[in-house]
């Protein structure tokens, strides 16, 4: 109900007056197209606008509505050729403002809206110059009624990108227009509540996702870099946050090379953010091997990384994945151990498989998670019944690695706290790991299982006498062993690569715990 009256108020007149700007004025800040190759995907082969019917871009009716959320928020500006006319990507502008000159909810979706508006004024020599006196007034005045619609959103807003985003566009609304310091000022004191409400003390969100650590990084860049050359004056936050953020962007990429894929995280291609920070002359560091309760132990060959953190608050839980005291391990560069990784998009029980424990290098019992989810208003999966961190003991020394840690997940229902142990021994190679389920009383057939999910491209087999597993990864074999439990070999999926998935196998221990304490030895050596 409350949905329905909301459109009925924005599709009013009274609304419709209230985002109309009383006082229009001159662009003069013209952004740079390249400052958004950071965030928008740039075709490295571009078109031109002129072999397309423009007259009628706006009226093809087979177009899907993700292919109409693309051609309205005009990022497609972006591969356009040096030869396209802006005469013709004016009319298409002008026809858009004719159809959508008043709030409807198909084409102001706020994401769509905030895009659009960077998108016009980073492209301006195709979207403003030379478009006559009439066109660049309605140019003008449909940017200020899109920017006043932002504000007036912003804080009912749910997705946190998005209202990055906004915040965005509305700042380089307030820097390109003549005496729009207002907006420049709302726009900041909203990118001031942002940083508050969702980034730590330590730099990284409050989600402990690394891939939104990432989209905070680029966007604070942005604006940066927009301050910069319209020569304005950067604001003190934003460079604090810009070195907050760095340090999380060394230690989980800088210093790895490679996505830890714990939290909601994917695969990516950070090697063109690297070139874009180059190229502005941006340069971060972070030596400690710990950073916001992740743990990255490493030297020329081996990296071992653990998720050692609580999950987080339930507001910020929607990318959150039950995988407290996962591990990944990695030789010469590639992933023997990897987690699973995350799918969020169309497929519901993907959805909700890759929030799941089993999807990580960690213990599972009775086929539950450590955490438990539920779906919230929005279909996003939000926790329910979190988990927090007992103890934590790290030690890093030249001949051993050592992670100890613990977590109250199993408490509630099992009356359970899990314990991990591993190090790792430089001089041989070797990796070793104790599970410990604790008990402050006696516990009755509790089942369990602890997954080590393996790279995709790894080839695997059983030894004759059952209590092996070889693992062969490109040019590398290792052997994993467990002398006190079962293992066996189990097909799983990899959501590695974003909203994709193929086949991957993983090696699992099971068993069952019937005593206070329960420990389960296992060992992986190269041979």
């Amino acid at each position: 109900m409350f949905d329905i009256i909301k459109q009925i108020y924005l599709n009013s007149i009274f609304y419709d007056k209230k985002i109309s700007p009383k006082v229009i004025y001159e662009l003069k800040y013209k952004p740079s197209s390249f400052l958004l190759s950071s965030i928008v995907k740039i075709r490295a082969k571009k078109f031109n606008i002129n072999n397309f019917l423009y007259d009628k871009f706006w009226v093809n009716e087979k177009l899907n509505q993700k292919q109409l959320h693309k051609l309205n928020n005009f990022y497609w500006l972006f591969s356009l050729d040096l030869k396209s006319s802006n005469k013709s990507v004016q009319t298409i502008i002008k026809n858009w403002i004719e159809k959508n000159y008043k709030y409807n909810s198909k084409n102001w979706n706020f994401e769509i809206t905030s895009k659009r508006i960077i998108s016009w004024l980073s492209n301006s020599v195709l979207t403003y110059d030379d478009g006559g006196d009439e066109y660049q007034k309605d140019f003008n005045l449909i940017i200020h009624k899109q920017t006043l619609h932002l504000i007036n959103q912003i804080d009912k807003e749910k997705k946190l990108n998005d209202k990055i985003r906004g915040t965005a566009a509305i700042i380089l609304v307030g820097l390109s227009y003549k005496n729009e310091k207002n907006l420049t000022t709302k726009g900041l004191e909203n990118l001031k509540k942002i940083i508050r409400h969702a980034i730590n003390n330590d730099g990284f969100p409050k989600s402990r996702n690394i891939r939104s650590s990432i989209f905070f990084l680029k966007y604070l860049i942005l604006i940066r870099e927009w301050f910069k050359e319209s020569q304005s004056e950067i604001p003190n936050f934003i460079d604090e946050s810009i070195f907050n953020l760095g340090k999380s962007y060394a230690f989980f990429w800088e210093n790895l090379k490679f996505d830890p894929l714990f939290n909601g995280n994917n695969n990516s291609n950070n090697q063109e953010f690297d070139i874009y920070l180059k190229r502005l002359g941006y340069s971060f560091k972070y030596n400690d091997h710990e950073f916001s309760n992740y743990v990255s132990l490493k030297d020329k060959k081996i990296n071992l990384i653990m998720d050692v953190g609580s999950s987080p608050n339930k507001k910020f839980s929607e990318e959150y994945q039950a995988g407290a005291l996962s591990f990944e391990f990695v030789s010469n560069g590639k992933k023997i151990f990897t987690n699973s990784g995350y799918y969020d998009e169309g497929n519901y029980k993907f959805k909700e498989v890759s929030r799941s424990s089993a999807l990580h290098n960690v213990l599972v019992v009775n086929d539950n998670s450590s955490c438990k989810f539920i779906k919230n208003s929005h279909s996003k999966f939000e926790i329910k019944d979190g988990l927090k961190i007992e103890k934590k003991n790290i030690s890093f020394e030249k001949d051993e690695w050592k992670v100890i840690a613990s977590h109250d997940g199993y408490l509630k229902k099992y009356n359970l706290i899990y314990e991990r142990e591993i190090r790792f021994f430089p001089k041989i190679c070797k990796l070793t790991g104790i599970e410990r389920l604790n008990s402050k009383k006696i516990i009755s057939n509790i089942k369990f299982d602890i997954r080590f999910h393996l790279n995709p491209r790894a080839k695997i087999m059983k030894t004759q006498d059952q209590k092996s597993i070889l693992i062969e990864m490109d040019d590398e074999g290792w052997r994993f062993t467990c002398n006190n439990q079962n293992i066996d070999i189990d097909n799983g999926l990899y959501f590695g690569n974003k909203n994709t998935y193929i086949e991957n196998q993983n090696i699992f221990i099971s068993g069952i715990a019937n005593e206070k304490n329960t420990n389960i030895e296992w060992e992986l050596d190269k041979i």
